[in-house]
């Protein structure tokens, strides 16, 4: 849902809370846009040609992901993981955007924070958490089977609706989770409102790539457009092949950042360890060069990561 923001105190939060996601129009500008695209492009065409080794690989839709990706033939990758590593090129441009008070802003509404103005002996309320980059496959297209990111299909109805409660109490989610597009991308459909209840006979029994199930919605957007939304919401992805020998068709910058443990809503330090854990982040998060150099902020975010641990020992989410 795209909000107005001229008369309500919280409009995007009340439309997460009633949607599962909300559309923020135009949240970079043409020559941010214009930069981003530029980096993404490169890291994109660094990764296909094997010269990042941490990506997302067709077919497999959830992590662990092979460490060499498949040839172009197979799909190759659908996306460019750990955009914040210090060993990315292009690692600042894409820093300054994922700090930047435009974003952190909407996620500190989202999440429950008042805003904060810089102060030496505060205590940062949000963590760092991933930032990734999802593309076009190769010479196939590719499909995510309908999902929610923390919640097996597995389970039953009345446990559904419980771990639903539990990880959104009171309708707030512990992380603000976003696609900010530097292509037109109507990637992402959703359902609306699925965030709030256990899924139908009709979600429940359909196929799981089914192409049509009641209500979804594809989100349409424009570059410098963004779509927050509620992680467990009934969720698929649909990826169209990138035109061999083509410019990049998708360059989708695909982010978290969390609430911390000890801060809002009585939240537990490591309530998203295996969520972004899971990813490697830790591996390198701690790295003497991992700094950004953009203020004390990002650094007490990515500090807070750093408490969260390693996560050797976390195990995945989802299968498959």
């Amino acid at each position: 849902m795209t909000v107005s923001t001229s008369t309500q105190p919280t409009p995007y939060l009340d439309a997460l809370q009633r949607d599962g996601f909300v559309v923020v129009r135009s949240l970079l500008s043409p020559s941010e846009i214009s930069s981003l695209k530029e980096v993404a492009t490169k890291a994109t065409t660094l990764t296909r040609s094997g010269g990042w080794p941490h990506f997302r690989t067709v077919p497999k839709q959830f992590p662990p992901w092979p460490k060499t990706p498949p040839p172009a033939s197979e799909g190759g990758i659908w996306g460019v993981q750990h955009l914040l590593h210090p060993d990315m090129p292009g690692r600042q441009e894409f820093a300054k955007f994922y700090f930047s008070e435009k974003v952190l802003r909407v996620v500190e509404e989202l999440v429950g924070v008042s805003p904060t103005v810089e102060e030496d002996n505060r205590e940062e309320p949000l963590v760092m958490e991933l930032f990734n980059l999802l593309v076009a496959p190769e010479t196939k297209d590719f499909e995510l089977r309908w999902h929610r990111d923390d919640i097996s299909a597995e389970v039953a109805p009345d446990e559904e609706l419980a771990q639903l409660h539990a990880k959104s109490p009171n309708g707030k989610q512990s992380h603000a989770q976003y696609n900010l597009a530097l292509c037109p991308d109507t990637s992402l459909i959703v359902i609306p409102g699925s965030h709030r209840r256990a899924r139908t006979e009709t979600e429940r029994n359909a196929a799981p790539y089914e192409p049509s199930l009641p209500d979804q919605l594809v989100v349409e957007l424009q570059p410098g457009d963004a779509v927050f939304y509620d992680s467990n919401i009934l969720h698929r992805g649909v990826y169209k092949a990138k035109p061999e020998g083509g410019e990049e068709t998708r360059l989708t910058l695909h982010g978290s950042v969390g609430l911390n443990g000890t801060a809002g809503d009585g939240g537990k330090k490591k309530v998203r360890a295996t969520a972004v854990l899971q990813h490697g982040v830790g591996a390198w998060v701690d790295r003497d060069d991992a700094g950004f150099g953009l203020g004390k902020r990002a650094e007490d975010m990515r500090k807070n990561l750093m408490a969260m641990g390693k996560g050797d020992d976390v195990g995945y989410s989802l299968q498959g």
